[in-house]
């Protein structure tokens, strides 16, 4: 099955692809840009950040579309998978008899 052949809206598909292939990697190139210094013999990252919620606001979002969003949706992915290949091994199983 297509994933056009749900009961999605085309733009919405479109929407989420030009998400992936343009605001996550933009965003990323912004926030591992940091310049870093050294401080007493420590490389410390500098940052722009206005306050330290600021800082751990922006991490938190970071660590959303990098990480758990993904991996929510191959999640998800993956239990349609086995839930159709379920459903083919029953259906098969059914014929068989």
């Amino acid at each position: 099955m297509n994933i056009l052949q749900l009961n999605v809206k085309k733009r919405y598909v479109y929407g989420a692809i030009a998400f992936i292939w343009i605001v996550i990697p933009t965003l990323e190139t912004a926030l591992s840009s940091l310049p870093t210094v050294i401080v007493q013999g420590r490389c410390v990252r500098f940052s722009g950040y206005q306050s330290y919620a600021a800082e751990k606001t922006i991490g938190f979002f970071s660590f959303f579309i990098s990480y758990f969003l993904p991996l929510t949706v191959m999640v998800f992915c993956y239990a349609r998978i086995v839930r159709a290949l379920r459903a083919k091994v029953i259906l098969i199983t059914i014929i068989k008899l």
